[in-house]
């Protein structure tokens, strides 16, 4: 396997980074994981704008995208594979230790990894953690990962493929690594990005697609929902059918159906 590191490919073995880059010390940096297709990955720019808004989150320069585009190219075209993880890493870079940054300048990785489709539908569970709709990293998909960490093993315990959280005023917010749209009296809604979840790529997406209602919504309506799914770059779109203790028989319901079909549709054209 090829990884680019700081300007160039390298062989996985030999690929560096300092030991004080502050993206390993305190989690200064922020990343970006895109499907990509036969070598083709999805929503380039969509997740380039993203890698941008959560740099400027963070204080970080502006990333270079057209060397994050060379260095995904490269990547890809080093490392064939049907299906991949594609993954592009900017940290604060070399670093004193602490949480001041250095002035090293930054640190640029991309790497992919071979994946697999992931099925049509899923177990989730829900988790007693919240997810904080006015922290200074709400929005921004920083490095900063170890509490997803933590509630994917627990749903994993559970024999779920991912956790929701709700946010400090009870309401529904997100997964550890994926958005949640459910079915209300045949309405398909989402919470809203002040509910302090991830702008997901794939989420605008389904939103804009299928006219789904951006809406506040209490964590308990995961138990009365007609229908519930998932939305991430490897998932695309896929239903739940169990939560928690309860299950969704017939997942994926109609709504979720058509919104699986829909998405399959129009993603080969963005």
């Amino acid at each position: 396997m090829k990884l680019w590191v700081n300007g160039g490919l390298h062989d996985a073995d030999a690929a560096r980074v300092s030991v004080l880059d502050h993206g390993l010390t305190v989690g200064d940096g922020v990343f970006e994981t895109l499907k990509a297709v036969r070598g083709k990955p999805f929503a380039l720019e969509l997740h380039l704008e993203r890698l941008t808004r959560s740099a400027r989150g963070l204080g970080l320069p502006d990333p270079d995208l057209d060397e994050v585009r060379r260095a995904c190219a490269a990547v890809l075209d080093a490392n064939p594979v049907e299906l991949g993880r594609l993954r592009v890493t900017y940290t604060g870079g070399l670093s004193p230790l602490g949480s001041d940054r250095g002035d090293a300048g930054p640190s640029l990785i991309v790497a992919v990894g071979e994946t697999s489709p992931r099925p049509g539908t899923t177990a989730v569970i829900t988790v007693p953690w919240t997810r904080n709709e006015r922290g200074a990293l709400t929005g921004l998909k920083t490095t900063s990962y170890a509490e997803n960490v933590v509630a994917l093993a627990r749903a994993h315990e559970r024999g779920a493929s991912e956790a929701l959280f709700g946010n400090t005023v009870g309401q529904l917010c997100e997964g550890t690594g994926s958005n949640v749209f459910v079915v209300l009296d045949g309405q398909l809604h989402t919470p809203p990005v002040s509910s302090g979840c991830l702008a997901g790529i794939t989420r605008a997406l389904t939103v804009q697609w299928t006219g789904a209602k951006e809406t506040d919504l209490p964590l308990d309506v995961l138990e009365h929902a007609e229908e519930i799914f998932l939305t991430s770059t490897l998932r695309d779109v896929q239903a739940v059918h169990r939560v928690d203790d309860r299950r969704l028989p017939g997942a994926p319901g109609p709504v979720t159906a058509e919104a699986m079909r829909v998405f399959a549709e129009r993603a080969p054209l963005v």
